[in-house]
């Protein structure tokens, strides 16, 4: 029986001893819960019912009123200068005059460098001291014709001999031009490439000759916008480091859209009067394509789309109302509704996988704006 008793408590303290640890392990998660009164409920989460009868279901509303509405079109492009070119002679030879600063700026027409030409002008001499003579002989030959003193095929072959020469001497003129390098129209020359007495071949490049002013801006848009971009058509842009936006007006497009990229590329003209802006630089383009002035417009998130077409819900008289819409222009925020809506509806924008028609609603936040501009990339 001694032994039975000692048993018994060694039972008995072990089931405490399991009691108290379980005690201590529960506590905290269990005092929160004797803490709170029975009768106590948190309020609904938003967007979710309300525990009893009303079942109202919380959600934002948006009033709608008059907003102007533009569809714009981003694109990226480049300024390249209205006219470029890598100047070379037409010829080979010793280059014996370098007649411009590098950077400046330089006429139709003036002469940038030379190439040795006097064995040409030597040529010429020759031929214009010929002609001199063959000249004085044409006018004898002339008055004795007139006199019937030779024969017609007598003076035609000293007037073809003075032909001759006069052909020869636009070929050697021609030459020598050739060993002229001018340029071609008005512009800011580079870095030149050569060095006077250095040899020169038509694949030398001698300076590159740029015109910046105006200046080009290429730029491409989606193709499905093609037939909207036409010459003449404004367009903004505005250059990275600089706080001002540029206008421009297109005045080429490409008649072929790119196979690759689906897009057509097209060209604005810039005047670039105080020569500000330099060919080369990225560009970020703004196309305006529509504007529609008190357009009824609301988030593109409210709209539901369905089978039969769109629906939205709005508020009315404490319960969600459903609106079948018509929607018209798209821009990245808003979308337009052409049918459906008014000014002053408030328009159910969250919630919106809870709400059903005729289900009880309360607004927690009421939005109004009046000064929406939508923009579309």
């Amino acid at each position: 029986m001694a032994l039975s008793s000692k048993k018994l408590i060694r039972i008995a303290i072990t089931v405490v001893l399991i009691i108290v640890v379980l005690g201590i392990i529960l506590y905290p998660k269990l005092k929160p819960l004797m803490n709170k009164p029975q009768t106590e409920a948190g309020p609904p989460m938003r967007g979710q019912g309300l525990r009893g009868g009303g079942q109202a279901l919380y959600a934002s509303g948006y009033v709608i009123v008059p907003t102007r509405m533009n569809e714009l079109i981003y694109s990226t492009g480049s300024l390249i200068p209205d006219e470029e070119v890598e100047l070379a002679f037409e010829t080979s030879g010793k280059v014996i005059g370098i007649y411009f600063n590098e950077g400046t700026r330089v006429k139709k027409g003036d002469l940038l460098a030379k190439i040795n030409d006097r064995p040409l002008q030597a040529q010429l001499l020759k031929l214009q001291a010929q002609k001199k003579l063959t000249e004085e002989r044409e006018f004898r030959q002339r008055q004795l014709l007139d006199r019937d003193a030779i024969s017609r095929e007598s003076y035609d072959q000293v007037a073809t001999e003075l032909q001759s020469l006069e052909a020869d001497i636009l070929l050697i003129q021609a030459r020598i031009s050739e060993t002229e390098l001018r340029a071609p129209f008005d512009g800011i020359v580079g870095l030149r490439m050569i060095s006077e007495g250095a040899f020169a071949t038509t694949q030398t490049k001698i300076v590159r000759l740029v015109k910046i002013s105006p200046l080009k801006i290429e730029f491409s848009v989606p193709e499905r916008y093609a037939g909207e971009i036409t010459t003449g058509y404004p367009i903004t842009f505005v250059i990275d480091g600089i706080p001002k936006t540029f206008t421009a007006n297109v005045y080429a497009i490409d008649p072929k859209v790119d196979i690759n990229t689906r897009t057509i590329i097209a060209r604005a003209l810039y005047p670039n009067t105080n020569e500000e802006l330099k060919p080369g630089r990225f560009a970020s383009v703004r196309l305006l394509l529509s504007q529609i002035e008190n357009a009824v417009s609301i988030p593109s998130e409210a709209v539901i789309p369905e089978m039969s077409g769109e629906k939205v819900f709005v508020y009315s008289n404490g319960k969600a109302e459903e609106r079948l819409v018509k929607i018209g222009l798209r821009t990245e925020s808003q979308i337009q509704i052409r049918e459906g809506l008014e000014f002053g509806d408030t328009l159910l924008t969250t919630a919106i996988l809870q709400l059903r028609q005729g289900i009880p609603v309360q607004l927690d936040t009421l939005v109004t704006n009046q000064n929406i501009e939508n923009r579309m990339q």
